[in-house]
């Protein structure tokens, strides 16, 4: 048995096939039943046409039970199609069906439907072109995420999902915990910690970054790629309660290397989805996102442009009443600002570096100036920031201040202070959203229609 894409891509006219898949759409005619059939290894369907003065009563019977989204087995053998827009279809000559889909109750017998629709059935939304598309998509991207840090030498280190420290050091965390705290409620009890699974307060991780920051000390080049997770309320198209991150670490990398290993990053995401999805992507090109495959194919071709924070807000500064956010220094660049800068400044990506301290997380290294941080935000044309990174504190004392001056405890992070008390180096890494990647490689606005089962506030139900 062959998938729809081989037989496309191969062509053997001629051949006796079986192709199994579902029924996208059944059309009847006088002389003939097209059933366009698919079977996700590719955006295209396959036309079955059967002969309507050729099938015997058995074989009439059976495509009554036909209808859109029925699980089949269709035989025959492919010949040049006549009709324009596909080079083959199958002679169709038998059918067996494995599941039926009752026409009155199936919900996607529209050829359209909203998104926000499609949203409340995340079990059975791939079966669209939309969403088909976009797993094929995400499958390529994922391997692309692996097969750069490959070539380049990265070892690939699975960091934990449950933990004890705050990354970011914003709160925004889900508590994992086997107490009965509602049982601790109702008792009017205080919550003894000592007693539960961990014996401390645990929640899900919302970076592996600090993590794979102790692989990063003894293999150099490192980088993790998992789920992780923010208790952040907010019901936007941009945030998810459980998303996937992809987060490398280099030993011995300053600031500038680390900027370079984000540029190589992006083209080499892009040049791969260009490379390898050309049809989904066109698909999006045409019905989601007009000028799509232009746009990534100019970002992979252009060299990045560099700016520094202050640099930024004065240029932006330049133009305020075109903002609805005011940008001063000291703020924190919203993305009308960053699209501004990539899209109308700079016309193409953008680097911006050495932000306000106050602005970024207590790991990133000080400045001597005191007010900045070598922090690194990588802006693209229509989403503006993809990729935030940085150079790390590596000085022990300088560290602790920063915990200090963040409200954080020295003692909760005693093991990633052990890793600047014990041969400590230099080093840089990045993290990129894999979502918001893929929000920018397919065209689609809503971060949830990205993600197979979106985690949002309200919506776990899948």
């Amino acid at each position: 048995m062959q998938d729809i894409k081989a037989i496309l891509k191969e062509r053997a006219v001629g051949a006796s096939l079986t192709v199994k898949g579902w029924v996208r759409t059944k059309r009847d005619t006088k002389n003939a039943i097209f059933l366009e059939l698919n079977d996700g290894s590719c955006f295209a369907n396959l036309q079955c046409v059967f002969d309507n003065n050729a099938m015997d009563d058995a074989l009439r019977q059976a495509m009554e039970s036909v209808s859109t989204g029925a699980a089949v087995a269709v035989s025959g053998s492919l010949v040049d199609s006549p009709a324009a827009g596909q080079p083959v279809e199958l002679k169709a000559s038998g059918l067996e069906i494995y599941g039926e889909s009752p026409a009155d109750a199936y919900p996607l017998q529209k050829k359209s439907h909203s998104f926000e629709f499609l949203r409340e059935i995340a079990h059975l939304r791939p079966r669209t072109n939309t969403f088909g598309a976009v797993a094929r998509v995400r499958h390529q991207m994922a391997f692309a995420v692996h097969s750069f840090f490959e070539e380049r030498g990265f070892n690939y280190v699975h960091t934990p999902l449950i933990t004890a420290s705050d990354c970011e050091g914003a709160g925004e965390m889900f508590q994992v915990t086997t107490l009965d705290l509602d049982g601790i409620a109702k008792r009017g009890e205080a919550v003894d910690y000592g007693k539960d699974f961990f014996g401390k307060p645990a929640y899900l991780s919302v970076s592996g970054q600090l993590n794979v920051e102790t692989y990063c000390m003894a293999l150099g080049k490192v980088y993790t790629f998992g789920p992780t997770f923010r208790a952040e309320n907010s019901n936007t198209p941009r945030h998810l309660a459980e998303f996937w991150m992809i987060e490398p670490e280099m030993a011995f990398a300053e600031l500038p290397e680390d900027m370079a290993l984000a540029e190589d990053f992006i083209k080499h995401l892009l040049g791969w989805a260009l490379d390898k999805c050309g049809e989904d992507l066109a698909f999006f090109d045409k019905r989601v996102q007009p000028g799509l495959m232009a746009m990534l194919e100019a970002v992979r071709s252009s060299p990045f442009a560099h700016m520094s924070y202050t640099d930024a807000v004065k240029e932006l500064e330049k133009h305020a009443d075109a903002f609805e956010f005011k940008p001063y220094w000291g703020c924190d660049l919203q993305t009308e600002h960053e699209r501004y800068l990539t899209e109308t400044v700079i016309k193409g990506p953008l680097i911006v570096t050495d932000y306000p301290k106050d602005l970024k997380a207590f790991y990133m290294r000080q400045n001597d100036d005191g007010k900045t941080v070598r922090a690194m935000d990588v802006l693209v044309p229509r989403i503006g920031e993809i990729i935030g990174g940085s150079e790390r504190e590596y000085r022990y004392d300088l560290l602790v201040k920063a915990m200090l001056d963040k409200k954080l405890k020295p003692e909760d992070y005693w093991w990633y202070l052990d890793l600047r008390r014990y041969g400590s180096a230099p080093h840089s890494g990045f993290g990129l959203g894999f979502e918001r990647l893929m929000r920018y490689v397919t065209g689609m606005e809503n971060i949830r229609d990205v993600i197979p089962f979106p985690r949002a506030p309200k919506q776990a139900d899948f």
